[in-house]
């Protein structure tokens, strides 16, 4: 398997946005109430155009100060400076916080060689200062690098990556399939966070649209069991990388496809 969950934790996140580290063997669920519990995995693909990272976490650094996304990826046995695409889904905290690192007191990009690609509705959105959900002394930096590319609409980025605008979790999300190796990977970013959202249709209030991110959602479902796609799920709590099978009564099932 090409693809890789960078595993950055598991949260809590109650109305004030704020994610709250949660360790099950320590912590209560009913000491948190009216919280969500989710983890949090960005995504290494290891490509013919070199690796890909989807969405980049909450940013969390190791006791040294460095990314604790950095050191995921070298357990993997690369190196950050190999990522050539940072693909975005949307811009939130705790998808994007993991873009930048800090170095002698100054934030610089986590990955200098990399393209970070974004859609433009989304990166004006995020300055638009109606949500407290962007930080943009993050994308600052972005700006300055000369790294950011801003895309528009559903387009070809080269022959292993799509990108369509779904626009159900904000207005100008994105999702992306990559064809590599063999395989059809679907990243569905926040309107296809975890397994039991394709098993159990309601309209979720963190989302935008969340009418609209249900019915991605069996859109997305119902393709890629016909397709043969490989699921990457953000915020999954049991399968992060996962395979749809046929069950004996025709039905589908979502089956662990992680190394």
């Amino acid at each position: 398997m090409q693809a890789h969950s960078l595993f950055e934790g598991s949260f809590s996140v109650d109305s004030s946005k704020k994610f709250v580290p949660f360790d099950e063997n320590r912590d209560q669920k009913k000491d948190r109430p009216g919280s969500l519990f989710i983890h949090v995995h960005p995504f290494l693909i290891e490509s013919a155009n070199g690796l890909l990272l989807l969405d980049t976490g909450i940013g969390h650094t190791n006791t040294e100060g460095g990314l604790e996304l950095h050191d995921n990826i070298r357990k993997l046995g690369f190196d950050p400076a190999d990522v050539r695409y940072v693909l975005l889904s949307h811009l939130h905290k705790d998808h994007a916080s993991g873009m930048v690192t800090t170095a002698g007191g100054d934030l610089r990009l986590a990955f200098p060689d990399a393209e970070y690609v974004v859609q433009r509705g989304e990166w004006e959105d995020a300055y638009s200062g109606e949500s407290d959900s962007y930080q943009t002394e993050i994308f600052d930096v972005l700006q300055r690098s000369g790294n950011l590319l801003l895309v528009e609409g559903d387009d070809i980025l080269n022959n292993e990556i799509t990108y369509e605008v779904s626009g159900g979790h904000t207005p100008n999300h994105q999702v992306f399939h990559i064809r590599t190796g063999g395989e059809h990977f679907f990243f569905g970013g926040d309107e296809a966070p975890e397994p039991e959202q394709f098993f159990h249709q309601f309209a979720a209030k963190y989302d935008y649209d969340g009418r609209k991110s249900m019915g991605l959602r069996q859109q997305y479902w119902e393709q890629g069991c016909a397709e043969g796609w490989v699921f990457l799920m953000y915020h999954s709590t049991n399968i992060a990388i996962g395979r749809p099978e046929r069950k004996p009564n025709g039905d589908y099932r979502l089956v662990d496809a992680s190394a």
